[in-house]
C-alpha cells in the first residue's frame, strides 16, 4: 500500500460494526445457499481476487527490501524484494485454480503496484494480474480494479498490522502520517480498510498472509480468515521466519483451505452499518489541517477528523480519491 507522504483520515461511528453473512447476492446465488440446496458445482463458477501487499511476503525479512524507495536502499536488495513477490503472487495464483477456482484477479497494491514482475508473472488463462492497484471499471478510473459483485472472496496476502502496533514489522496505515484509522469507533489497518471495501459487494475476507501479528489482527477482527503466518518480527524493521520456498508452500496450503472454507462455510463479510463514519486520528496538527479541506470532512479535535459514508466502498474514498464512481 502507497506509503506516500499525502495526509488521510481515519473512519469511526458511535455503533459498533456489524457483520452480515453473505448468504444473497445481487444478481447471483450465495455459496451459502448453493450448500444448503446441494447445487450442481459443475454449474457453477468461483471467482477469487488476490490483493498483494509487500511487507508481509515469504521470505522478506528487511525494511530495505520492501521499502526499496527510500534513499539508502541498495539496488540488488530492492531487486530481490520485487523477486520475492513475485514468486509469492505466483504460487498464490496457482494454488486457487488448482483448489478449484474457476478465475482469479491478481492486483499488486504495494506503493500503488509495479512490484510484480510481470515479464515473470504466472501465464494461466484463469489469472488476470492488475500491476497497479488503481485502473478502470465501466470506463472509469477506480481502486482494485476488477473487484465487483461477481468476485467470491477476497485474499490479502503481504499485509502487515496497522499503524501503532507493538513488536510488528513495518506497521502502518496508508499514510505514514495517519495513526490511528477507525470504521463505526473500530481501529483498523490496511487489512480492515479493503475488507470493508469489499464488504459493499458481500465479498468475505478469507485469506491473510503476513507477519504473526498482522495474521493475529486478522484472526481477531475477522473470525473465519484463514491466516498464513510466514514470518515474526524481531523489531519495527527486520523480521526472522520462513525461508522463501517454506513460507510459499504454508501460503499455498491456506490458500487451498481457505478456497475450501468458502465452498462450505463461507466466513461473514465486514459490511458496517450505514452511515458510516470515517474517522482518521492524524500525527501532526497540519494533517488533520490538510484533511479538512476536502470536502465533507469534519474536524474533531487538532489532530483528528471524519466523515459521515453513505457506502462502504467510499471507506477511504473521500481521504485519497481510492474507490469506484
Amino acid at each position: 500500500m502507497t506509503i506516500s507522504r499525502r495526509f488521510w483520515v481515519v473512519i469511526c461511528c458511535a455503533l459498533p460494526v456489524r457483520y452480515s453473512r453473505p448468504v444473497v447476492r445481487v444478481g447471483r446465488e450465495s455459496w451459502t445457499s448453493a450448500v444448503v440446496r446441494n447445487a450442481d458445482w459443475e454449474a457453477r463458477t468461483m471467482k477469487i481476487y488476490i490483493h498483494w501487499d509487500m511487507e508481509g511476503v515469504s521470505g522478506l525479512m528487511i525494511r530495505e527490501q520492501t521499502w526499496y524507495w527510500e534513499d539508502v536502499v541498495r539496488p540488488e536488495v530492492a531487486r530481490k524484494g520485487l523477486e520475492l513477490i513475485t514468486a509469492d503472487a505466483n504460487a498464490a495464483a496457482q494454488a486457487a485454480p488448482d483448489a478449484g477456482a474457476d478465475e482469479v484477479i491478481v492486483c499488486d497494491a504495494h506503493h500503488g503496484g509495479g512490484n510484480i514482475l510481470l515479464d515473470k508473472a504466472l501465464k494461466d488463462s484463469r489469472v488476470t494480474w492488475h500491476g497497479r492497484s488503481r485502473g478502470e471499471g465501466n470506463g472509469k478510473p477506480r481502486w482494485m480494479p476488477g473487484l465487483d459483485e461477481t468476485v467470491d472472496g477476497l485474499m490479502l496476502p503481504g499485509h502487515h498490522a496497522k499503524a501503532g502496533t507493538p513488536n510488528a514489522f513495518l506497521p502502518h496505515t496508508w499514510q505514514l502520517e495517519w495513526e490511528d484509522f477507525q470504521i463505526n469507533g473500530m481501529s483498523v489497518g490496511e487489512i480492515g480498510i479493503e475488507t470493508c471495501y469489499a464488504g459493499y459487494w458481500d465479498i468475505p475476507l478469507i485469506l491473510v498472509q503476513g507477519d504473526e501479528v498482522g495474521c493475529k489482527e486478522a484472526e481477531e477482527q475477522f473470525p473465519g480468515v484463514v491466516t498464513a503466518a510466514v514470518k515474526q518480527p524481531v523489531d519495527h524493521d527486520t523480521c526472522s521466519g520462513l525461508e522463501a520456498e517454506a513460507g510459499r508452500s504454508l501460503t499455498c496450503e491456506k490458500v487451498k483451505e481457505a478456497i475450501g472454507i468458502l465452498r462450505t462455510d463461507p466466513p461473514d463479510s465486514f459490511k458496517p452499518d450505514l452511515p458510516m463514519t470515517a474517522r482518521i486520528r492524524m500525527k501532526t496538527e497540519l494533517g488533520a489541517d490538510l484533511a479538512c479541506q476536502r470536502e465533507g470532512v469534519q474536524q474533531v479535535d487538532f489532530k483528528t477528523v471524519e466523515k459521515q459514508l453513505d457506502r462502504q466502498c467510499d471507506v477511504v474514498k473521500w481521504i485519497v480519491d481510492a474507490g469506484i464512481e
